[in-house]
């Protein structure tokens, strides 16, 4: 029984793979018949992302005429994630991927799945002149060895409407649980007198979704904990139980006022745009949309996430990260690692931030000259770089996956629909975390 949760998890996931295989398979990694290698590599379906991907890679095969990369967006799913575990499953792996949540590496290294980036010579200078040392550590795996190279982080922030706010006499955004539930408290109305709400203070997508408590329940958690995630450093499970209690209270008195409506919507944006949402709470991609769509009247801004009324220093928030890895089934490590390597060179880490207004993973980003122009032209997405600071990702800990659907299925328990306390709630995910580790271990 130890192994039976993960064991059941590989057996659902393998019931998609015949599905994958069938619908997707990468290239071949070599091509005998002319000599040249061939990398598959997987990115982001995000158009954005995607275009930015295959403009690099041309760059870097004119430059090494003798290795074709055939750039493929992560095929279709409910998250990349699923896909990515059935392709390591079905062995259909592409030789690289840029598109890694770093709280499935741990399977990934399990299953054994990926090469260790820490065997390439230059890999420990790139790594350190990249990024700092609090910042690497927690991307070492269990095993003492790094499978990931820190790619880019999205902090989760609060965008505001500020003529909305400001009609309801907040000039500047609500900073704190109690700011913000006054603000939902004048914001939520019924506008047009049918006698029901079309005015909210926010919305959440409510489906019982692990990745979908980045947004919300982990987003604020990290926040309101002042910056702690699940496990220690001695990997041992350490919620901060008063800081979860707090969190799913505070979304239950927005869901029981009627500030963030019960409902699965398939754009929230749009009311956004509308002026029917008075905040919402996403990462710096969003900023591409907004203004790509949003009306010339319409302003709007970003803050730090919401904190307790009594929280003292900085606010941290969930960094989205992205990772590169290489995957075992690669017959051309070396070649691959080098490709890594220019996705990550300055100059990419330039056109990342320009063309997907996402923030690379970098060391001095704001004070280098060399973005400058791009936070000038952008000064909505230099507010994610400082808050890129304060941000804190998943811990590396198998089963992640599992344990973040715990707190999922509590969300909606406690905070959506009150047929649970926040204590309650909290007490119920941490057992069932406990069973997950107990069983796995």
């Amino acid at each position: 029984m130890r192994r039976l949760f993960r064991h059941r998890c590989w057996i659902g996931l393998l019931a998609g793979v015949l599905l994958l295989a069938g619908c997707h398979r990468p290239a071949p990694t070599s091509g005998p018949e002319d000599g040249k290698v061939r990398l598959v590599y997987w990115t982001a379906p995000n158009p954005d992302e995607l275009a930015l991907a295959r403009e690099l890679v041309a760059e870097w095969t004119a430059a090494h005429p003798d290795v074709e990369v055939i750039v493929q967006p992560i095929p279709a799913g409910q998250s990349s994630e699923e896909v990515l575990l059935a392709a390591v499953a079905a062995g259909t792996t592409p030789d690289l991927c840029s598109n890694i949540w770093p709280g499935i590496v741990e399977d990934f290294v399990e299953a054994g799945a990926l090469v260790p980036l820490d065997r390439f010579p230059d890999f420990d200078s790139l790594l350190e002149a990249r990024i700092p040392e609090t910042v690497r550590e927690p991307f070492r795996s269990r095993d003492g060895h790094f499978y990931q190279l820190p790619w880019k982080t999205n902090p989760v922030m609060m965008f505001y409407n500020v003529q909305l706010l400001r009609a309801v006499g907040f000039e500047r955004p609500p900073r704190t649980y109690g700011e913000y539930l006054e603000a939902a408290r004048r914001v939520t109305a019924d506008t047009d007198g049918d006698g029901l709400i079309d005015r909210w203070m926010g919305y959440r997508d409510i489906r019982p979704i692990w990745w979908q408590r980045y947004f919300d329940y982990y987003a604020f958690y990290i926040a309101a904990s002042g910056g702690r995630t699940l496990f220690d450093r001695q990997g041992r499970l350490a919620v901060d139980t008063a800081a979860s209690n707090r969190v799913f209270d505070f979304f239950a008195r927005l869901y029981a006022m009627g500030a963030f409506p019960k409902a699965v919507w398939t754009s929230a944006g749009s009311r956004f745009l509308k002026g029917q949402l008075a905040t919402d709470f996403t990462g710096p991609w969003h900023l591409i949309w907004l203004e790509k769509n949003a009306p010339p009247t319409l302003r709007y801004d970003v803050a730090p996430i919401p904190v307790p009324d009594d929280h003292e220093g900085p606010v941290y928030t969930y960094g989205d990260y992205k990772n590169i890895v290489i995957f075992s089934t690669t017959r051309h490590p070396d070649v691959a690692w080098r490709l890594a390597r220019f996705l990550v060179s300055r100059e990419a880490d330039r056109r990342l931030l320009e063309r997907t207004r996402q923030i690379p993973v970098r060391r001095g980003l704001l004070d280098d000259p060399y973005f400058a122009s791009v936070f000038e032209k952008y000064p909505i997405l230099r507010r994610f770089a400082e808050q890129a600071a304060y941000t804190r990702s998943v811990d590396s800990a198998p089963d992640l996956k599992e344990i973040l659907d715990a707190f999922a299925q509590e969300f909606e328990a406690a905070a959506v629909f009150g047929v649970r306390s926040p204590a309650e709630a909290t007490r119920r995910a941490l057992r069932r975390i406990q069973m997950i580790l107990d069983w796995n271990a």
